[in-house]
């Protein structure tokens, strides 16, 4: 278990180099647009419907000789020779706004820049999603719940990890260095990190499918789900209206969770005057807050309060987390940023322990793998949505910032246009209160399983 989970730990380290790094040096030190750098960046989650299909090439056809390692392991590599190719076309995309400006020129970098990170979202697809079949493959009833957690627990020490290699690797380069020295650290960081997930990834699964696969034995169990085509989960997914609610609720509950992304190493460079190296902690005052909170969630909070209460008091303290996150502005003082970031942490547990259960609830066993990855089509979608929104918005409030003449130091300049996105955010939240209101396990569960062999029996009519 403890081996399987190193390798979440190093697609932990992937989401710091991309979200925590490469972000942050293009809105702040490159001075690219705030909707461009979130949303190129952002096309990586909309490849998610891709996960379906390689899903289903790592049962039916093996690569390398296994059904699930060879496409985990080509699929890694790809994420890290994309990342790095991801990085040089930055800086051709930078050096372009710096000669010319912004204009047509630059489109075609814009252009190149997004298909580089589909590649990388298909990279992911293809690595992340026979991972998890394999930890289906090599587990039972008794034991998945185990190894689920500790994978979650070691994806939150990957990030912590990818913070300290980061910071290591990024400690000379100080918030006015010259763009040389920038790319130059970059540049080492990206081959460093990535050669360090490799690593992990083929150390972690080498071996574990050929000596603890049951892949053969449950052969006859398989036909069905891998049969499902994408349009027909779909289908299965809104055939319910519990269904609909609650997956209405799970989005914008994500979104509202996660607009952040974007934008939070931004806000620290830009507002709070900190350098790279330490923008980047943000992320591990994050990553604690949340390992604390899942732990609170699941051994205290849950067992007390149970699953909705727990989900709805989560979102009310999430929502007080981001008001103080944007107070904090108004004082300029990185620590207490760090505070309501790892406060926010805390929220981001408790709503994450809280929802997945919840999903347990709202699942039929008969087609639970088609409930739980049109969740995690979902859940990529509406992140990635939440990264390109976080950034439009946080340009949206710069524009503003002009169009009204607020004048004074940069700090006071942008706090308002950053305080926009996570007032937004905190608005979310009360809206996902109410819309959790609205869910109703006991309706799901009286009505479900008509609905699904309705919508099977509609479409094999069809």
């Amino acid at each position: 278990m403890m081996r399987l989970g190193v390798f979440n730990m190093g697609l932990g380290i992937m989401s710091v180099l991309t979200l925590g790094v490469l972000n942050r040096v293009m809105i702040d030190e490159l001075q690219v647009p705030a909707l461009v750098a979130a949303g190129t960046i952002a096309v990586h989650q909309f490849m998610a419907p891709a996960r379906v299909w390689f899903g289903q090439l790592s049962d039916s056809k093996p690569l390398f000789g296994y059904h699930r390692s060879g496409y985990i392991w080509l699929g890694i590599v790809s994420m890290a020779l994309s990342a790095f190719v991801a990085v040089q076309v930055v800086w051709r995309l930078s050096n372009g706004i710096a000669e010319l400006g912004w204009g047509s020129h630059i489109y075609p970098w814009v252009a190149l820049l997004a298909l580089v990170f589909a590649i990388y979202g298909l990279a992911l697809s293809a690595t992340s999603t026979p991972f998890t079949a394999l930890l289906v493959d090599v587990s039972d009833e008794q034991s998945r719940s185990r190894l689920i957690g500790i994978g979650w627990g070691m994806l939150m020490v990957g990030i912590i990890s990818g913070v300290g290699i980061t910071v290591a690797v990024l400690r000379s380069v100080e918030l006015n260095s010259s763009i040389d020295a920038i790319q130059a650290s970059i540049n080492r960081l990206f081959i460093i990190a990535p050669l360090i997930v490799c690593g992990l990834a083929i150390a972690s699964t080498f071996g574990i499918e050929k000596r603890y696969s049951r892949l053969t034995q449950r052969s006859s169990l398989r036909d069905r789900e891998d049969g499902l085509p994408l349009g027909r989960a779909l289908r299965i997914l809104t055939a319910s209206r519990q269904t609909g609610v609650f997956f209405t609720f799970l989005l914008v509950l994500t979104l509202s969770l996660f607009m952040q992304d974007a934008i939070l190493e931004p806000y620290g460079g830009e507002v709070f005057g900190m350098p790279i190296s330490q923008t980047t902690q943000l992320n591990a005052a994050f990553g604690m807050g949340t390992l604390v909170g899942i732990v609170l969630t699941s051994f205290l909070v849950v067992p007390r309060l149970g699953k909705k209460l727990t989900v709805r008091m989560g979102c009310i303290w999430a929502a007080f987390c981001l008001i103080f996150i944007s107070l904090s502005g108004m004082t300029g003082v990185p620590a207490l940023l760090m505070l309501a970031v790892f406060a926010f942490g805390i929220a981001s547990g408790v709503l994450t322990t809280g929802a997945l259960l919840l999903m347990l609830d709202l699942t039929v066993a008969e087609t639970a793998g088609t409930f739980i990855g049109a969740w995690g089509l979902a859940q990529a979608i509406a992140r990635g949505s939440a990264t390109i929104l976080g950034g439009g918005l946080l340009d949206i409030g710069k524009g503003l910032v002009r169009a009204l003449g607020i004048s004074g130091a940069a700090e006071a300049q942008y706090l308002p246009a950053y305080a926009l996105v996570f007032i937004i955010q905190a608005v979310g939240m009360v809206i996902a209160v109410v819309l959790l209101g609205r869910v109703n396990i006991q309706e799901f569960q009286a009505n479900a399983k008509d609905a699904i062999a309705t919508a099977l029996a509609n479409d094999m009519d069809g």
